[in-house]
């Protein structure tokens, strides 16, 4: 464990899942930027804030990967519940903050449109991703004190954001879909699409890297 107080992490929890829920909100959901440019925008938003605030928290930045890591052994139970909490709060912040100070006032949000079960693979499949790459290249003992693990972790974001977004949206992340809901295009109704495959995909890949690693 670092020197950094819980509160510490906290602060920095929120900072990282506030930009990262910001940028999707905006280049994502209100389209403010390129709308072909708007994967590379999230990754690199989601790197350098990983690189900023890894030594500090962590940087899980998603309630998925919070679970991930605690059953893999690298994050204490007493922690779960602050980081999430955080993590959400941020989430819904950023999406106040896109939604009513940043976006164009004649913009108008669609409902993403899910087939329910390609959605829920693409969120298994590329959480299971996100969580699996994590616990290798930033929790493993192997690759400890490397210097790609935030190219690394962005770059499974890119790439699903590029492959899956048209299906369910690239979310991977709990904080992010929460962001969804507040600014518009996630209904509550089809929320379940999201989480239910993003905690499980955590969960496996924690169970996966365990059972590799014993």
């Amino acid at each position: 464990m670092n020197e950094y107080s819980l509160r510490d992490k906290l602060i920095t929890e929120y900072i990282g899942t506030f930009f990262l829920t910001l940028t999707i909100c905006l280049v994502g959901v209100f389209e403010s930027g390129t709308s072909e440019l708007a994967p590379f925008a999230i990754a690199s938003t989601l790197m350098v804030m990983i690189y900023a605030g890894g030594h500090v928290s962590g940087a899980h930045y998603n309630p998925a990967v919070t679970i991930s890591i605690y059953l893999r052994g690298a994050c204490e139970k007493s922690a779960i519940a602050p980081y999430i909490a955080t993590q959400l709060a941020a989430a819904v912040s950023a999406a106040i903050i896109a939604s009513n100070v940043f976006a164009p006032s004649d913009s108008s949000v669609g409902e993403l449109e899910m087939e329910a079960f390609p959605a829920m693979a693409a969120e298994l499949i590329f959480t299971f991703a996100l969580a699996y790459v994590i616990l290798n290249v930033a929790t493993s003992e192997t690759t400890e004190g490397n210097g790609y693990y935030g190219a690394a972790i962005a770059s499974v974001v890119l790439a699903g954001a590029l492959t899956v977004g048209s299906i369910s949206g690239a979310s991977f992340n709990p904080a992010v879909s929460v962001s969804l809901i507040v600014s518009g295009p996630l209904g509550v109704g089809d929320s379940w699409l999201h989480f239910l495959p993003q905690i499980a995909g955590g969960i496996l890949a924690a169970y996966v890297f365990k059972a590799q690693h014993n």
